[in-house]
């Protein structure tokens, strides 16, 4: 039996335009660092955008903290879908760069806040206007014991069921 001779998994990688309108429609993700014994240590988080690239916060002495001091590669793996032919994914594998200056921590605060309360501006951007100020203070205040990373990426890598033959457009 010969193999096919389109490549499958060319098939159902996404576009760029594809990719960036995912990461930007969808709020959270899985969230791959290092442990020190070289086991990986996976969380779920809310996320933001900045320049489209992947941002976060975590408290300071937060495992995937000191997981990245130590070691600043990781995987951020966004995904939807809950039938095989409506998997959609988007991989980020990268370094997280540090962002400690507090303005820089709240506004990265701000953006993951408005995008998990849903927020944010239709085009995926933070909108700074008419923003209730409480929830400003609130955000704020938590940013105190926070750090902030964005997701400098080195290979991204995805996937959409849907374009399988087979799959159902609807």
């Amino acid at each position: 039996m010969t193999q096919p001779s389109v490549n499958r998994r060319a098939g159902i990688a996404m576009e760029d335009e594809e990719i960036a309108g995912f990461l930007r429609d969808a709020r959270k993700l899985q969230l791959a660092t290092i442990n020190g014994d070289g086991t990986p240590h996976l969380v779920t988080m809310f996320y933001g955008l900045s320049d489209g690239k992947i941002t976060f916060w975590t408290y300071r002495k937060a495992q995937k903290a000191k997981n990245i001091d130590r070691d600043s590669r990781v995987t951020c793996l966004v995904e939807s879908g809950d039938d095989y032919f409506d998997l959609r994914g988007v991989m980020v594998y990268g370094t997280a760069r540090l962002i400690d200056d507090p303005e820089a921590v709240l506004d990265v605060g701000m953006d993951v806040t408005r995008r998990m309360t849903g927020m944010a501006a239709p085009d995926g951007t933070a909108s700074n206007g008419g923003e209730d100020g409480s929830l400003r203070e609130y955000v704020a205040h938590t940013a105190r014991k926070r750090i902030a990373y964005v997701v400098e990426p080195s290979r991204v890598v995805s996937w959409d069921h849907r374009k399988l033959p087979g799959a159902s457009v609807g």
